[in-house]
């Protein structure tokens, strides 16, 4: 399909998260590279975005839905775009599924978004005659003027194929700077979504998540957003803004308990203002919230934001060793993270806990070290990954300049069956030693008498939460015995 050929009327228009794994994790408003421990959905926040500007849209998550191949194919059969979130390991069976949609349908126009097509445009379109467009920087304005029917030359930000088979690249497209400008994803979620359908094992369900800006002043190697989509400039929606749309999922999704404020880090440190003015808003409507921190908000800040409704922060501490937070460039020491986690443990606010093993610098000593900084500070929940290192970040490039990964060999981040595999090898640490340093990581942190009482104290006081970390369990230990085969 050409700009030539695109009509300049609205298209009938479906913002799409492809069927995939089963349990493969919605990551944070995107696909997470991986099925995790436990099954669970974040909402689909970057495509909702999008959706929330073009009018009579839809948005459809297959993989929370549940819906195969075939049911996804024929609820596509009624539109005219499609806009699909792509990653790097999703990106093979993305691809095969827009071939599947041509061949249903061979004037569909097919587009794809995320951070992949933002660092290859190139080899996106290239790996695959089915995909028409994709879409590079911020996408959001970008998808409203493909799904108005503006030629495709004309869009910034976008990179298309020609009917002659050429490839073009039109210009970058600015950053967005006033963030109050966009719509609400909310009513999105509520018109669209099945919110019973996304759970994550620390929120408490139904939970709602959104962005209250985008970009990460903090500059950590292997964190992928900051460094492709999202920038190292941290711009936020207003604190009324914010508020305003927390009301409406009061008013609007009361069934909702939770919020969760998905920022990179929310409480950046030139943000902390606004920060509480955010927290007293919802503190006034007696909302309960959560967001992702950095291991160094003061006292202070914390106990304003415990005392107006906030339960837990999403804290990564990445690992217990100095020299690789030095390496990775976290802009954080663990004296400052063992006392923030002691001063979050005396406001009473939870804290789940996420850490990477296999980052530049780790042997089996610092994989020890880290294991055992985990068991002192105690966070009520962990999540353990491997190193990903994603093409366009710093990680990546580190790694393939230093021969602990080949080139373009970033796609074999998971296996066939979703699992995270380790990428990275080092001459004096495998692959295999990595990946299964991961089993020993959660068995020695869960497995010990202090925090299995922990977790059954937290049964025995809900049958709701009995019920749901009886199932968890189930899927934890499905987790650990594929991980160990």
């Amino acid at each position: 399909m050409t700009s030539a050929s695109v009509a300049a009327t609205p298209l009938k228009t479906l913002f799409l998260q492809a069927p995939s794994f089963d349990g493969f994790d919605g990551g944070a408003g995107s696909r997470y590279q991986a099925k995790r421990e436990i099954k669970s959905f974040w909402f689909p926040t970057w495509l909702a975005q999008p959706a929330a500007l073009v009018p009579d849209s839809r948005v459809l998550d297959a993989p929370a839905d549940e819906l195969s191949v075939e049911q996804t194919r024929e609820i596509c059969r009624a539109y005219e775009l499609v806009i699909m979130h792509t990653s790097t390991p999703s990106f093979p069976t993305d691809a095969k599924f827009a071939e599947l949609l041509k061949q249903d349908n061979p004037n569909i126009m097919i587009g794809l978004v995320g951070a992949k097509t933002m660092v290859d445009p190139e080899g996106s379109l290239k790996a695959t005659k089915a995909v028409d467009f994709v879409c590079r920087e911020e996408f959001d304005y970008t998808c409203k003027e493909v799904a108005e029917g503006l030629p495709l030359k004309d869009i910034t930000g976008l990179s298309y194929r020609e009917s002659d088979g050429r490839i073009k690249h039109n210009l970058p497209r600015a950053m967005i700077e006033d963030m109050d400008a966009l719509p609400f994803v909310a009513p999105v979620y509520k018109r669209d979504l099945k919110i019973e359908n996304y759970f994550i094992g620390y929120l408490k369900h139904p939970y709602v998540s959104f962005y209250t800006g985008r970009g990460c002043r903090s500059k950590c190697t292997f964190c992928l957003w900051p460094q492709t989509v999202g920038g190292h400039r941290y711009r936020v929606r207003s604190a009324a803004s914010v508020i305003a749309e927390c009301k409406w999922i009061k008013e609007n999704m009361p069934e909702v308990k939770e919020i969760m404020f998905d920022d990179d880090t929310f409480t950046d440190s030139s943000n902390m203002e606004r920060v509480h003015e955010i927290a007293r808003g919802l503190g006034a409507m007696g909302m309960t919230w959560s967001c992702n921190a950095k291991a160094n908000v003061p006292y202070e800040s914390l106990k304003i934001m415990k005392d107006n409704g906030l339960r837990l922060l999403l804290v990564g501490y990445e690992s217990g060793d100095d020299q690789i937070l030095l390496n990775i460039k976290k802009g954080l020491r663990t004296d400052i993270a063992r006392r923030f986690t002691e001063d979050c443990r005396k406001l009473g606010i939870l804290i789940h806990g996420t850490f990477i093993l296999g980052l530049p610098g780790e042997t089996t000593a610092t994989i020890e070290k880290t294991i055992e900084f985990a068991k002192q500070i105690n966070p009520h929940t962990i999540q353990v990954s491997l190193a990903a290192p994603y093409p366009g970040t710093t990680l990546y490039k580190q790694a393939v300049d230093n021969g602990w990964l080949k080139e373009n060999d970033a796609v074999n981040l998971v296996n066939d069956k979703g699992v995270q595999l380790a990428a990275i090898s080092y001459p004096h640490l495998s692959k295999e030693e990595i990946f299964h340093s991961m089993e020993v990581f959660y068995r020695r942190f869960y497995f010990r008498p202090g925090k299995i009482w922990e977790i059954v104290r937290e049964m025995l006081a809900s049958w709701d939460m009995m019920k749901r970390r009886l199932r968890e369990g189930v899927e934890f230990f499905r987790f650990l015995r594929a991980h160990e085969a």
